[in-house]
């Protein structure tokens, strides 16, 4: 089985400016990710996609190639992860190589490690089209989650007649840090459509995502404790 890693990087951002290379201890963000691919993967088979030079000289100073500066229409707020997707399979397809599998790691995931990649492959099999990463998550629907009705009124998300959050069923979110993606299945359609998905359960710690500058403060706690 043939892979490929894409690890997506666009130069800009609105809420942390230059966050994928901004230092958290003494590394830059993206490297964090970098080092977990390597635990698992070669170097021919990870890509960073980026549109930034900036991006891609800090990704090679650690020795990793950046195969090309992706346009800068993939580069956009509006641009979707599904299309910088195809554009890395095409471009390493043009190259002759044809992966079965992406992985798909951001770059915002920082205390997601090897092994959790090497566990989340192990649940992957051809009978599904994606293993994604979760946690479970705070906000049940079944017990904390409100929605407003037709008539201004706060209604549960999820209807459930439970006294007690902890027995409601588990509800799980995507923390963004680990998709394993059946190429095949990705031609056909992006993976928000994909019916055929496994879990891969991590902790919340390992889970952490940063997208606000309150999310790196806490990452910096986390670093240091």
């Amino acid at each position: 089985m043939k892979s490929l890693v894409v690890i997506p990087a666009r130069g800009g951002s609105k809420g942390i400016p230059r966050k994928n290379i901004k230092l958290l201890g003494e590394k830059p963000l993206i490297q964090y990710t970098i080092d977990a691919a390597r635990d698992v993967f070669d170097d021919a088979e990870i890509c960073v996609s980026t549109d930034d030079k900036e991006i891609k000289a800090v990704v090679e100073s650690v020795g990793l190639k950046v195969p090309f500066l992706r346009p800068s229409t993939l580069a956009t707020d509006t641009a979707g992860t599904y299309e910088v997707l195809l554009h890395a399979l095409e471009y390493y397809e043009s190259s002759g190589y044809r992966p079965d599998v992406l992985i798909l790691l951001q770059p915002t995931s920082p205390f997601r490690k090897g092994r959790h990649i090497k566990e989340a492959l192990k649940l992957f099999d051809n009978s599904c089209e994606m293993v994604v990463s979760v946690k479970e998550t705070k906000s049940n629907p079944y017990y904390i989650l409100r929605e407003e009705n037709e008539n201004g009124w706060l209604v549960k998300s999820k209807e459930g007649n439970f006294k007690r959050r902890q027995d409601c069923p588990k509800v799980f979110e995507l923390n963004g840090a680990i998709y394993i993606i059946k190429v095949e299945a990705l031609r056909k359609k992006p993976i928000h459509e994909f019916t055929k998905v496994r879990k891969y359960e991590m902790d919340e710690v390992s889970s952490h995502d940063i997208d606000s500058k309150l999310d790196w403060k806490l990452a910096e706690i986390l670093f240091n404790d």
